[in-house]
């Protein structure tokens, strides 16, 4: 994306966004393949800017598009304002200020973490104003590319207490020059954590929409004793510069002992002050109505910190869980209207009601809503994608009928049992250990089964096919579309790796369904074998011959053929191990919707690496060692698989 030393939109900007360009973004959304930000969404949202600043730029939008631009310049002024914050800075907005009498609620857009700033979700902005919002959009200090108009000065506060000010100082500016009836906050990634931080120290935001958001920064940087490294890295390169240009000297050190695993309690407290859940104490006295949009699959900003602060949360709120990663569900639908017309961006219609309940009072069944609405993997019906040229499949699915949701009146009825399943050693030749019944006595397998003592070991320090995701955004991206990643099961190295499978599945431990899909595994007619609902748990004993050890679980549903699609996986780092003594070790793995079908299996690999997170290889000097897992008659290896 080029862009010049100095400019506005409408004097760089001068290609034509077409028809086809509408559908790769509408298809694609805000990632490109290597996951940054795509530059067909980016020059989209400059040429919507382009056309706000100069009417005459609307030429280079298609048809509906222009005519959208021209609707909301006939009921809302645009502005570039620059909005002062408490120390001087002079950040970028884009404003649209309603201009029939009102009353006319506002709406507070922070720009997510990504170069182009506010400039990106102009569609988003335009369709607020369309509803009859004011409109306040801005880039968070420090964020954007060098040059460009929607840039904002300053270092990058990662949501610390000059974001939280400068929030304030945008709701300051809004309420001398709009007079709002009220006012709601709207925030993607970057700005859903910001919006939930201001509104808790600022009682004059109403209500909050948090997508793609977080909970508490610090676990997402750093659980269970492991760096989340690819989600930092993935971060940093969405800044729009270099760390040394982009953050300062404090910063700076967090971000190098992060990097280098030192220190960690400073950076968990750092990020602790940037946790909306260290002020819900604050959210929920002052009442204000919270909606969270997050996904199953998460890379940056994994479910389980956002389901804790959810549900510590007192006031009117909603939880949206998805199908897909970061940003992918919704992020279509803030910068791009559908490709098709008549469809529509489930996640950011809801989102949009629940401002419109909030802020404009309508009764448009937002007050019938249940607090948790759960979309269940991968429930929704495909067809193979064909060539229109030789109408041979191309290997990719288009979805035909969508995944099934399912409401519940709060996360604790999510789950409404558990299985417990016992982990049992493998047979000869390093032949894969068993997932049985563990209705013995504390969980050992039950009567008839081999004794609950046993071990067995893994190579550390390869990675293995056992992997969370190929690529942060992209492999969800690909899910959320009706492909979601196959693992060939066959293909993981048991040397590196341990794994324990059920035998196929039947349907006498799972819930009674409550909807209407089985899922592509259940396409020919078959039933739904048990439905995953909650947070697995997972007991076992380790040692090593090394002082430490990286454990990484994947559950995975397995067919027939030994085709495997991932459930949830968590890693845990094992520190100040004694070699040759156990440690007896637990771990919940991330929160899943999930429906195995009959005849399917459940299949618990547990390696050493995965290209997301920070393992202990380079603490123990080693480059393989010896990890031992194993069960003793009094404490059996378990797997606590929850039901809904």
């Amino acid at each position: 994306m080029h862009v010049p030393d100095e400019t506005t939109f409408s004097s760089f900007i001068s290609e034509a966004v077409t028809e086809a360009d509408l559908a790769r973004v509408a298809a694609r959304g805000m990632w490109a393949a290597d996951g940054r930000l795509d530059p067909d969404a980016a020059r989209l949202g400059q040429t919507l800017a382009a056309a706000l600043e100069d009417e005459t730029r609307a030429e280079l939008l298609p048809d509906a598009l222009a005519d959208l631009v021209a609707r909301v310049r006939g009921l809302a002024v645009p502005g570039f304002p620059r909005i002062e914050t408490h120390d001087g800075l002079r950040l970028s907005a884009f404003t649209l200020r309603q201009t029939a009498p009102g009353p006319h609620p506002l709406v507070v857009m922070p720009a997510g973490w990504q170069p182009l700033g506010w400039a990106l979700f102009m569609y988003a902005y335009l369709t607020l104003a369309a509803k009859g919002y004011h409109v306040v959009a801005y880039t968070p200090r420090g964020l954007g590319l060098k040059g460009l108009s929607s840039t904002s000065p300053g270092f990058i506060d990662v949501a610390g207490p000059n974001d939280r000010a400068d929030g304030s100082a945008v709701v300051d500016h809004a309420v001398e020059h709009f007079g709002p009836s009220a006012i709601g906050f709207l925030g993607e990634s970057y700005g859903s954590g910001i919006s939930q931080l201001v509104a808790a120290h600022d009682e004059r935001v109403q209500a909050v929409v948090a997508l793609s958001t977080w909970g508490n920064l610090a676990t997402c940087l750093y659980d269970n004793g492991v760096r989340h490294t690819a989600a930092v890295a993935a971060l940093l390169r969405l800044t729009g510069g270099k760390v040394e240009e982009k953050f300062d000297e404090p910063t700076r050190e967090i971000l190098a002992k992060f990097d280098a695993g030192v220190d960690m309690a400073e950076v968990v407290a750092w990020g602790t002050e940037r946790a909306p859940w260290s002020y819900l104490a604050e959210t929920n006295e002052k009442g204000t109505p919270t909606f969270f949009s997050n996904t199953w699959h998460e890379g940056l900003f994994a479910a389980n910190q956002v389901l804790e602060t959810f549900n510590e949360l007192t006031v009117p709120k909603r939880l949206n869980m998805w199908i897909g990663d970061h940003a992918v569900p919704e992020g279509s639908g803030l910068i791009a209207p559908p490709a098709e017309p008549g469809d529509v961006n489930i996640p950011m219609r809801e989102a949009y009601a629940w401002l419109d309940h909030h802020l404009r009072g309508e009764r448009n069944g937002v007050e019938d809503w249940a607090a948790v609405s759960n979309q269940v993997m991968f429930t929704y019906r495909t067809v193979p994608v064909r060539d229109p040229e030789t109408g041979r499949p191309t290997g990719e699915n288009e979805i035909v009928e969508p995944a099934r949701r399912e409401d519940r009146a709060d996360w604790s009825e999510v789950t409404t049992g558990t299985e417990l399943l016992a982990l049992t050693a493998g047979g000869a030749g390093g032949a894969d250990g068993g997932l049985v019944p563990a209705d013995g006595p504390g969980g050992a397998p039950g009567e008839g089964a081999e004794p609950p003592a046993w071990e067995r070991s893994f190579i550390a320090g390869v990675d293995t096919e056992a992997t969370a995701m190929d690529k942060i955004m992209e492999t969800g991206k690909a899910e959320w579309a009706g492909n979601p990643k196959v693992y060939d099961t066959r293909k993981i190295d048991r040397i590196h790796a341990l794994v324990w499978t059920t035998e196929p599945l039947t349907g006498s431990a799972a819930a009674s369904g409550d909807g209407d899909g089985d899922g592509d595994g259940a396409a020919d007619g078959a039933g739904v074998a048990r439905r995953v609902r909650g947070i697995p748990e997972l007991s076992l004993t380790v040692r090593s011959t090394a002082p430490a050890a990286t454990l990484v679980a994947h559950l995975l549903d397995v067919d027939e053929e030994g085709l495997g699609r991932i459930v949830t996986h968590e890693p845990l780092n094992v520190r100040d191990l004694t070699p040759g003594q156990e440690r007896r070790v637990t771990w919940r793995l991330q929160a899943a919707a999930y429906d195995i079908p009959e005849g399917h299996r459940l299949m618990l690999v547990i390696d050493s690496k995965d290209p997301l997170y920070a393992d202990v290889s380079e603490e123990v000097a080693a480059v393989w060692t010896q990890t031992t897992i194993g069960a003793s008659d009094d404490a059996p290896a378990v797997l606590a698989l929850p039901l809904g």
